[in-house]
C-alpha cells in the first residue's frame, strides 16, 4: 500500500515557507535578536494578536527557527546569522523568496505558452529594465546574495585559492563571492565586473565585509566588452540567465580573458546529471522560464560540454552547499 506522505509533504512546504516568511516580515528575528523574550512580550512588540501567538511561535520552534527554553524564546543559529535584518552581509530574508513565490503564480501560464511572463524580449532587456532604477537595482543585488551565500562561504573553502593571486566576479551584484573569498584569504584582490548602476551597492557591501581596499568595480557589459583580466574568472548564477549560444558565447570570452593555467569557475543550482533527484535545480530552471525569455538551468555534464567546446583542457565538478555546486575549468 503506498503512503501519501510524498504528495502531502509538498503540501505542507507551502505552509512551511509562509510561516517562514510571515516571521520575517513581522520582524520576529531581528527583535530577538536583541535578547531573548517570552511570548508576552514578543507578541506585543511584534503586534501579534494573542490567539494565534502561541502557536506561531511554537511552529518556528518545530522549524528550526526559534529555540525555546523556560518559557523564553531565543533565535536559532542559523536564524540569527542570516534572519536579522541588522546583519546586512548575510541576511537573507529580502525580496528574493516572495519574487520567487510570485513567480510561481504564473507557471501554469508558462508552462502552457512557453514564453516568459515578463514583458521583455530578451534577457538583455530584462536586465535593462531592472538597473533603471535604484531601488530596483538594490533590491535585485540583495536577492542575488540570498542567493549566492551558501556557496560563496563554500567556495572560499573548497577552491584553490592558494594556487591564485586574483579573481573577477563577472555579474557580481552586491559582491558576495569576492567579499567573502577575499575576507577568508588575505593574499587575494579581486575586480567586480558589472553594469554601472551596481556600483554603490558593490562599494557598501565589500566595505561591511571590510575587503573595501583589495577590490575594484570595473564598469561593462559583458555581451559588449572584454571581460577583465585575472587568474580565476568567476560566473555565478549568470549562464542560467541565457539560451545556449550566449552561454558558450561567454564561457568563449572568459577562455581568451585568463592567462594560461588560470581558471574559470561557474557555480549554478546545477541539475544533477540524471535529472532525476535536485528538484530545486529544476524548479530554478522553471523559475528562469518564468522569468527571463531563453534563460534555463543545466547540469554538470552540460556545463563540462561547454566548457571544453569553449577551449577549456580540464574541467571538474564539485558540489558546494545545499542544491549548489560548482563547474571549473581549466585554460
Amino acid at each position: 500500500m503506498t503512503s501519501p506522505q510524498p504528495v502531502t509533504d509538498l503540501m505542507w512546504a507551502h505552509w512551511k515557507t509562509k510561516t517562514m516568511l510571515s516571521a520575517v516580515e513581522l520582524g520576529v528575528f531581528t527583535e530577538l535578536a536583541k535578547n531573548p523574550l517570552p511570548a508576552p512580550e514578543l507578541r506585543d512588540r511584534l503586534g501579534v494578536h494573542p490567539r494565534p501567538a502561541a502557536d506561531f511561535f511554537d511552529a518556528l520552534v518545530a522549524l528550526g527557527l526559534l529555540v525555546r527554553t523556560d518559557g523564553q524564546y531565543v533565535n536559532s543559529p542559523e536564524a540569527a546569522e542570516y534572519l536579522d535584518a541588522n546583519r546586512p552581509t548575510t541576511y537573507l530574508g529580502g525580496s528574493f523568496v516572495t519574487q520567487c513565490a510570485g513567480l510561481a503564480d504564473d507557471l501554469t501560464q508558462v508552462l502552457r505558452t512557453g514564453q516568459a511572463a515578463c514583458q521583455a524580449q530578451d534577457g538583455r532587456d530584462f536586465y535593462a529594465a531592472m538597473y533603471a532604477a535604484s531601488d530596483s537595482v538594490r533590491a535585485f543585488q540583495k536577492d542575488m546574495t540570498a542567493l549566492s551565500m551558501g556557496s560563496a562561504k563554500a567556495i572560499a573553502e573548497k577552491f584553490p585559492w592558494e594556487r591564485y593571486r586574483s579573481l573577477a566576479d563577472i555579474g557580481c551584484a552586491e559582491g558576495a563571492l569576492p567579499g567573502h573569498v577575499l575576507a577568508r584569504h588575505p593574499h587575494l584582490s579581486a575586480v567586480g565586473f558589472d553594469l554601472p548602476p551596481a556600483r554603490e551597492g558593490f562599494a557598501e557591501y565589500t566595505a561591511r565585509l571590510g575587503v573595501a581596499d583589495r577590490v575594484t568595480f570595473q564598469e561593462g557589459d559583458f555581451f559588449r566588452d572584454p571581460l577583465p583580466a585575472a587568474d580565476v574568472l568567476v560566473l555565478g548564477h549568470v549562464l542560467h540567465n541565457w539560451g545556449r549560444e550566449e552561454k558558450l558565447r561567454l564561457l568563449r570570452a572568459a577562455h581568451q580573458a585568463l592567462p594560461d593555467g588560470g581558471a574559470v569557475l561557474v557555480y549554478e543550482t546545477l541539475i544533477d546529471d540524471e535529472r532525476c533527484s535536485n528538484a530545486v535545480g529544476l524548479i530554478l530552471s522553471l523559475i528562469m522560464h518564468a522569468e527571463v525569455p531563453g534563460g534555463f538551468d543545466y547540469t554538470g555534464a552540460d556545463c563540462q560540454a561547454w566548457l571544453r567546446e569553449a577551449g577549456f583542457s580540464q574541467t571538474y565538478v564539485e558540489h558546494l552547499d545545499g542544491p549548489e555546486s560548482m563547474v571549473v575549468g581549466i585554460k
